[in-house]
């Protein structure tokens, strides 16, 4: 790589890497939350769906205006909103204004990750870009996972406040290195932003979570739930029309013209609704029923972040010599053994024996998932198109992991105990499977050099 390359990379990764950890950070801290600041369940699921809510919505957006106004521009106010979003939630006095800021970092992360790989996706070619994906795809996806980890650790040495406010660090890095970037920023002519757009997916979103979430404290016949419900469903079926119809759409159904494009979405759907559902599952569960600490928590998970950090590069150069179909479906049919071994849990529970094992296989089978499926979804479309592109596959696996944590409630009950625990476990691995089910009928090889969609 050369050094202008050397600097790309690690800013794509510094800048996704704060925004997929604090995607799962706030699991660990969920616990310590409600002791300091009160709320049951529900408010649990609004920590966590609060963020997800606005970064899947809005990430739609962000590709479109990283096409407007430059991938990097929208790089650094992604970079800037965060590091001071994450400085208000470590403040927050309320568990209410927590959820608030939360949204707004969602916002503020939705900017990063369209534009970091959109970065990589203009400075690599060919196998040195599916070396580059296969890099960013493990940092970032060891971000996801080692959130629970970093997390503890400061809840348990200092506090929960802490494990949000560390997000600065690298923050503050990656506009450093940015500030010695070369190049000049690419705008795309005609490019537009289609704001109605945004509003109407995330009224539509925001109003199905609520309904799911609160439903178990209000019942399904309460007007509080079903009006909600009723007014997320059209306004998402408004913005599925409007796609259709404007100019420049935010999510261009031209896109899913493309076999690996629409295969490897559906695809990403099952696979992250049971990556965030079994994160949210495993972490909470081992803090308020197993007796683990923050830190113990956190570390449960740790083989996923060592097969991701080992596998993730190797694995993306093969996927480009091979074709993804194979690992997309023999990663996700891995992840839902190791899910179902993790049955083997009971109470009191031995980590070493009964949960050891089926994070192993998940972690072997994530690994195996992450770098191929991204790779064959980008490599499916113009690289002109890659900026919008990587946003709809990164808010289709956002909005399936809030959907999937929207419906903990559904799964688990009232409480998270040992036999809510199990049913969830089911529920991921067979998430999981279809997730690799799909991956097999759908998928296919894409020629190097050639494109499906524009």
């Amino acid at each position: 790589m050369t050094r202008e390359q050397r600097l790309v990379l690690a800013i794509a990764i510094l800048g996704s890497f704060v925004s997929f950890l604090d995607g799962t950070l706030a699991n660990v801290a969920l616990p310590a939350i409600r002791a300091e600041l009160g709320g049951g369940l529900s408010a649990q699921q609004w920590i966590v769906d609060a963020y997800l809510i606005t970064l899947g919505a809005l990430i739609l957006i962000a590709g479109a205006l990283s096409d407007v106004f430059g991938r990097i521009g929208v790089f650094r106010a992604g970079l800037i909103g965060f590091g001071i979003t994450s400085a208000a939630i470590a403040l927050a006095p309320s568990v209410e204004l927590l959820i608030v800021f939360r949204a707004l970092q969602g916002a503020a992360g939705a900017l990063l990750v369209p534009s970091s790989l959109a970065l990589i996706m203009a400075n690599f070619r060919d196998a040195a870009q599916a070396r580059a994906i296969g890099s960013w795809t493990g940092w970032t996806s060891v971000a996801s996972l080692a959130g629970p980890v970093i997390g503890g650790g400061f809840i348990d040495l200092l506090s929960w406040r802490a494990a949000f406010a560390i997000n600065l660090v690298p923050i503050a890095v990656a506009l450093v290195l940015m500030s010695r970037l070369a190049q000049r920023d690419v705008r795309r002519a005609g490019a537009a932003v289609d704001f109605p757009s945004a509003f109407l997916v995330v009224a539509g979103l925001g109003g199905v979570v609520f309904a799911l979430i609160e439903q178990g404290n209000f019942g399904w016949s309460h007007p509080g739930i079903w009006g909600p419900l009723t007014v997320g469903a059209v306004a998402l079926g408004l913005f599925g029309w409007r796609q259709t119809r404007v100019d420049h759409p935010i999510m261009p159904i031209s896109l899913f013209r493309a076999r690996n494009f629409s295969w490897g979405n559906v695809a990403t759907v099952f696979v992250y609704a049971a990556l965030y559902l079994s994160g949210f599952l495993i972490v909470v569960y081992l803090q308020q029923s197993a007796g683990f600490g923050a830190t113990a928590a956190g570390l449960a998970l740790i083989p996923s972040s060592i097969a991701m950090i080992l596998l993730s590069s190797t694995i993306g150069k093969l996927a480009g010599r091979f074709g993804p179909r194979p690992f997309m479906t023999a990663g996700p049919l891995l992840m839902g053994a190791g899910f179902l071994l993790m049955l083997m849990i009971t109470d009191p529970l031995n980590y070493w024996t009964q949960l050891l094992p089926g994070a192993v296989a998940f972690g072997l089978g994530l690994a195996i998932t992450v770098a191929p499926l991204t790779s064959a979804i980008l490599g499916a479309v113009d690289t002109a198109r890659s900026g919008i592109a990587s946003a709809v596959n990164n808010a289709v696996s956002r909005i399936a992991g809030l959907v999937a944590v929207a419906l903990v409630g559904l799964i688990v009950g009232a409480r998270l105990d040992l036999a809510g625990l199990h049913r969830g476990l089911v529920v991921c691995a067979a998430l999981s499977i279809i997730g690799g089910v799909v991956s097999w009928i759908g998928i296919r090889r894409q020629p190097v050099g050639s494109h499906s969609a524009g």
